[in-house]
């Protein structure tokens, strides 16, 4: 979706040309799954899909928004109105995003915004923050408000958080907001320190596909927000602040100390063993080796996600069984679960046979065919025009 197509949306809808026009990408998840809300280690990339907005800005107190994803029509909000977990439409993530900004005391007076995004809804591929963080950027430029990519991603997660009432993570939004080409994005949740490392999977003669299982996901559902519940129920008993503060060498002393409380003993093992991995991939790409020794520690993520954290379902198993069977070199799902996607990185040459190897076992299970597409890392959140 083109930034003249979306401008050109915007003034047919609104009959004036807006004032810019801003993307924001989509991001997947390397490694680093479900520790961003227990202040750890996560390694997001920014992909090419993205949410683009055109937007102008208002000084009547009138948000106004529309999407060309949706069969519907402009909606119209007074920001004196917008109050938190009182809409559960598409319209939350954006309205709750000036709800963030005006609570945080920036002088946003209202806004025209028209939308479209070619992110996938659902996937897990952060399709709502990417709309969370181009609303926010646009708003940034149109009133002057100084916000770092960083300070932005804050406010965006606190517009899921609290307006929203989704209890996700800083990871998503911070990997739309800051993710750079090329790169993907070393991001400690709890300082929010940025390291951008090296990732030229082409370069190699890899390739890194997202399968999207087309089983849809939803954060605000109680499984996500149970599991969040439970790291912070663990954190309490082992008497930490997070469990991002228990060494992956103290590990089974932890566990010992959490007596027969399995389900617990179980997210607090994923949350310490995934910090560690995410660890070795950074290690791995920074010593200039050999990237394929990427593949297992990706593997051995979606076990524990799977068999600890529990939160994968039986399309994504089969996605990563059938890519692990067929020559990938490591496979997993990627964000929160329950559905969504998984990534395969596998050689190039393989690429062709592994893709129909995936599709042919949906097939064979009955189940609607995946979407397969190489992730390329990308550029983060961005004016167009």
């Amino acid at each position: 979706m083109g930034a003249e197509q979306v401008r050109d949306g915007f003034t047919e809808l609104y009959g004036t040309r807006p004032d810019g026009v801003w993307a924001a990408p989509g991001r997947v998840n390397l490694i680093g799954e479900h520790t961003d809300y227990n202040d750890g280690f996560v390694m997001p990339f920014a992909l090419p899909h993205t949410a683009v907005a055109a937007v102008s800005r208002r000084t009547d107190g009138v948000l106004r928004l529309h999407s060309a994803d949706l069969d519907a029509g402009v909606a119209e909000l007074r920001l004196e109105e917008l109050t938190p977990e009182s809409d559960k439409a598409w319209t939350a993530y954006p309205a709750g995003v000036v709800w963030a900004l005006r609570e945080a005391g920036h002088p946003v007076t209202g806004a025209d915004v028209h939308l479209a995004s070619t992110v996938p809804s659902g996937a897990g591929l952060s399709s709502s923050a990417a709309i969370e963080v181009v609303v926010a950027l646009a708003l940034n430029d149109l009133f002057d408000l100084g916000l770092q990519g960083w300070q932005l991603a804050r406010l965006c997660q606190r517009a899921e958080n609290v307006y929203v009432g989704a209890p996700t993570g800083i990871m998503d939004q911070t990997a739309s907001a800051c993710c750079e080409a090329g790169h993907a994005l070393f991001l400690d949740t709890r300082d929010l320190s940025q390291k951008q490392i090296p990732l030229d999977l082409a370069a190699e003669g890899l390739r890194l596909l997202v399968v999207d299982t087309q089983v849809t996901h939803a954060h605000s559902g109680g499984e996500y927000g149970k599991r969040r519940a439970g790291c912070e129920k663990g954190a309490a008993l082992l008497g930490v602040d997070a469990l991002r503060d228990i060494a992956f060498a103290d590990l089974d002393a932890a566990l010992d100390r959490l007596g027969d409380d399995e389900e617990i003993r179980r997210l607090v093992r994923h949350v310490v063993t995934e910090d560690q991995r995410v660890e070795q991939v950074v290690a791995l790409l920074e010593s200039g080796g050999d990237t394929r020794a990427v593949g297992p520690v990706l593997t051995a993520g979606h076990a524990s996600l799977r068999d600890d954290f529990k939160v994968s379902c039986p399309e994504l198993d089969l996605v990563v069984d059938t890519a692990l069977a067929h020559g990938a070199l490591g496979a997993r799902m990627t964000g929160g679960g329950f559905g969504g996607s998984a990534i395969v990185l596998a050689e190039a040459t393989d690429v062709e046979a592994l893709t129909k190897a995936v599709v042919e076992a949906f097939t064979a299970a009955g189940l609607k065919a995946p979407r397969v597409f190489e992730a390329v890392p990308s550029a983060g959140a961005r004016r167009l025009g």
